[in-house]
Parts: structure tokens; sequence; C-alpha cells
């Protein structure tokens, strides 16, 4: 299967991490019900290193992967302040070069808003 460029809205991966994955099912559900992704992939057992107010930090963390389009994004980025359990969040968007045609068409219905409003 070849994969084609994505179709307008692009597609895009946007990565973040959370404590727990209790924490990551609760926001990739409440943005699935949202229409805000298409997908959440929980990769738990990541080891976070970084810097917070000042001090080099270590934590334990879940990473996700959420799929969803460049039109989407902006929605996506204030579901984040409502819904996200950090005070900051690591919200980085990935620009998708290509994919499976059939695999991006579904993700672009997935986050396409119901025209009534319901999900």
């Amino acid at each position: 299967m070849a994969a084609t460029p994505p179709p307008s809205p692009a597609a895009i991966v946007v990565l973040t991490t959370v404590a727990s994955p209790d924490d990551a099912t609760a926001l990739v559900a409440a943005l699935l019900d949202e229409r805000l992704v298409a997908c959440g992939t929980c990769l738990p057992a990541a080891r976070s290193l970084y810097r917070w107010q000042g001090a080099r930090q270590e934590a334990a963390e879940v990473v996700i992967l959420l799929k969803t389009t460049t039109e989407r994004l902006d929605a996506l980025e204030r579901a984040f302040t409502r819904l996200h359990p950090y005070d900051v969040p690591e919200l980085l968007a990935l620009p998708v070069a290509a994919g499976a045609a059939p695999y991006l068409a579904w993700l672009a219905s997935s986050v396409t808003p119901a025209p009534d409003g319901a999900p």
C-alpha cells in the first residue's frame, strides 16, 4: 500500500504526557467524546527528566500520542486548559508527511464535528 500525502485539513500527531494511566485514559476519553482526536495511544512507563521551577526533576509519566487534524488544533489546545491535569501541559503538534489514505480519511471523519453538535 502506497502512502499518500494527508488530505486537507492536514493530519497531525499531538504529543503530551500525564502522570498516570488513569489520567491518560480520562484525558483521551474526554477528547474523543468532544471529537477533538480520532485516537489516543497511551505509552506507559516513560521516564521524564526536565527542569521545573528552577530545579531538575524526574518523574514517571505516560506518553500520549493524539491523532487529529490542524483544523481541530485550536479547539484541542483550549480543551487542554480544561481537561489536562498539569498546570503547564506539554502540547507539541507534529506534522504527518504521509499516511495510508483510508486511515487519513478515517482520522479526518472522526474529528469532524457532527452537524447537530452531537458527538
